[in-house]
Formats: structure tokens, C-alpha cells, sequence
């Protein structure tokens, strides 16, 4: 310590000439006097819990969707329009029920068609929400309102399955599925207006046609032995009809054969005349040179290499094939 400097100087200098200066000793603070701050105290508790009232009781309504103000249990008001609302603190509360289209998957159901046979129907509908007093009012809760709407669907659709054949639902080229599904959207929508439900269906669809587990073999069986007849009568006429045609066909050909013969015949008939009058003319311009010609003819057709003929040599055929022609 350097003797010089006074003593209790909070300056010292290390060994490396570096001073260091002392820490100061705090003084002790006055404890916070709440009753000279009550007032912005206050006011700053007031500001905060307004603007936590007003903040928890503000909500925004979106496009897709409608938001139902309730007071004490009843509904007061629907907002559909977007934006920001508010709502009375603590009397009042918020619900939301959807505005866009949702998908509903139908239960799977048995009915009985025309021809006496179960089968299983496989549906969906899409539908939304048109008025939510309605709903609420008469169905209370989107849950209420799908099982309403799927208990319409199936009484309209196994009325209007009831009056097909089994073919005509599960044959696609003959299906009336297409026409089917409207007529049962649109009877459905009417059950739904009656009862003023507050929903509308879009659409209905069939998405599978089973048959139940316990009747599928023997239905197949049946089908087989019906395609097996159905085949067998097909085959059967068309033998008729192949017998029909062959016989047709024949009769045709005997037909032409015979009028062609006789044409022929005609033909023939007309050119052996025409020779015979061509013969007539020839004898009578030459009669002798004509006796020749059929002379010499006979001669090729009845002389040959080995012919023998025997004959009196004074005979006129004799002498011609002698060359004696006096």
C-alpha cells in the first residue's frame, strides 16, 4: 500500500501498476409506498381486465361457415356475414356450424327387390346447411341432422329399389342408377323441407349393390342355371334358323339348276335345228359330194390301226375305201 495516499481510498494499484477501483457500497432502498401508487395502480388493473373481456369476447366469422350467438341457452342471432363480431361478456356464447357441403357416408342397408331379392345398398350423400334456426330448431345438433337425412334416404331409396328387378339395378347397360339417384335426391329434399330440417341434399349416390353372404352362392347357382337355358334356347333357335336357311338355300339352287338345264335344253334344242337345216341345204345343193362327206366322216370314227372289215367288194362303202369311185 503506497504510504502516501490517505487511508481508506477505495483507488489501489496492483504489483503490474494497474489501479483498481473499490466497489461502492449500495445503500438499502426505500420500500414501495402502495398507498401513494392506488390510483395508476387501479387504473392500470382496470385497463387490463377490459381489454381481456374485450380480446375472450371477440370472434371472427368466416366464409364457410355460420356462427350462432347464444344467451343463456337460446339463440339470439346467427352471423353468416365474414368479419369480426363481438358478443356480450359472460351471458352470451359462440357456436359454429359448417356453411360449405359435407360428405355423408349412408349405412349400409337390406332391401327387397321387385323379383323377391335382398341385397345390400351402399349410399352417400352430400348436403349442407340452409337455415341454422331450422336446424337447430328441429334437428338441434349437426349429428340430429344426418340421421334424419339418413333415415329419409333409406326409406326412399328401398321404396324406389322395391319397384326393380334385381337385374335392372346391377346391370350397368340396362341401370336406371342415373335417373334413380335424382328422383331419390329429390324426394329426400322434399321429406327434409316438410319437416323444415333447415339442410338440402346435393346428391345421393348407390356406391355398391351386394348381395347378403347367406344368399350370394344360391343367387350365383340360379344365375348360372338362367344363363345356361338362356343359352341353350339361343342355340336352339339358331339350328332352326341355320336348317331354315339350308333348306331355303337348297330349294333356291334346285330352282336355278332346273331352269338353267331347261334354257339349255332350249339352246340345244335351236342349234340341233339350225345343223339339220344346214345339213338339208347342203344336200340339196350337192347331194353326191354330200354322201362323201359322210362317207369319209364314218370312215374316221369307224377305221382305226387294227379295225378288220369285211365286207362284199362290190358294196358302195367297199369301193370308196378302195378308191375305186366308179
Amino acid at each position: 500500500m503506497d504510504p502516501k495516499q490517505p487511508f481508506g481510498n477505495s483507488n489501489t494499484t496492483d504489483i503490474f501498476g494497474n489501479k483498481n477501483r473499490a466497489k461502492k457500497q449500495r445503500e438499502p432502498r426505500e420500500p414501495i409506498n402502495f398507498r401513494k401508487h392506488w390510483k395508476a395502480i387501479l387504473i392500470s388493473a382496470i385497463v387490463f381486465f377490459s381489454l381481456l373481456i374485450v380480446l375472450t369476447n371477440i370472434y371472427v366469422v368466416k366464409e364457410n361457415e355460420y356462427r350462432v350467438v347464444r344467451q343463456f341457452g337460446e339463440v339470439v342471432k346467427v352471423q353468416e356475414d365474414p368479419g369480426i363480431k363481438m358478443k356480450v361478456p359472460f351471458i352470451q356464447s359462440v357456436t359454429t356450424i359448417p356453411k360449405y357441403q359435407m360428405t355423408y357416408d349412408v349405412t349400409e342397408a337390406e332391401i327387397n327387390t321387385r323379383d323377391k331379392k335382398r341385397i345390400l345398398i351402399d349410399n352417400y350423400a352430400v348436403w349442407h346447411v340452409t337455415d341454422p334456426l331450422s336446424m337447430i330448431s328441429n334437428a338441434g345438433t349437426i349429428i340430429n341432422a344426418e340421421s334424419r337425412m339418413e333415415e329419409f334416404i333409406y326409406s326412399v331409396v328401398r321404396t324406389e329399389l322395391g319397384q326393380l328387378n334385381y337385374d335392372e339395378i346391377i346391370n350397368d347397360e340396362n341401370s336406371s342408377r342415373g335417373s334413380l339417384n335424382d328422383t331419390v335426391t329429390t324426394r329426400v329434399n322434399e321429406l327434409l323441407e316438410t319437416d323444415q330440417y333447415g339442410i338440402e341434399v346435393v346428391d345421393v349416390r348407390m356406391k355398391r349393390t351386394d348381395l347378403p353372404a347367406e344368399n350370394e352362392q344360391a343367387v350365383f347357382t340360379r344365375m348360372i342355371s338362367e344363363r345356361d337355358s338362356t343359352a341353350q334356347d339361343y342355340l336352339s333357335q339358331g339350328d332352326a334358323r341355320k336348317r331354315e336357311i339350308e333348306a331355303q338355300a337348297d330349294r333356291e339352287a334346285q330352282e336355278v339348276i332346273a331352269t338353267a338345264k331347261k334354257e339349255a335344253a332350249l339352246i340345244q334344242a335351236d342349234g340341233e335345228a339350225e345343223a339339220a337345216q344346214i345339213y338339208n341345204e347342203s344336200f340339196s345343193k350337192d347331194p353326191e359330194f354330200y354322201e362323201l362327206y359322210r362317207s369319209l366322216e364314218s370312215y374316221s370314227k369307224t377305221v382305226g390301226e387294227d379295225t378288220v372289215i369285211i365286207m362284199p367288194s362290190d358294196s358302195p362303202y367297199a369301193r370308196l375305201l378302195s378308191g375305186n369311185l366308179e
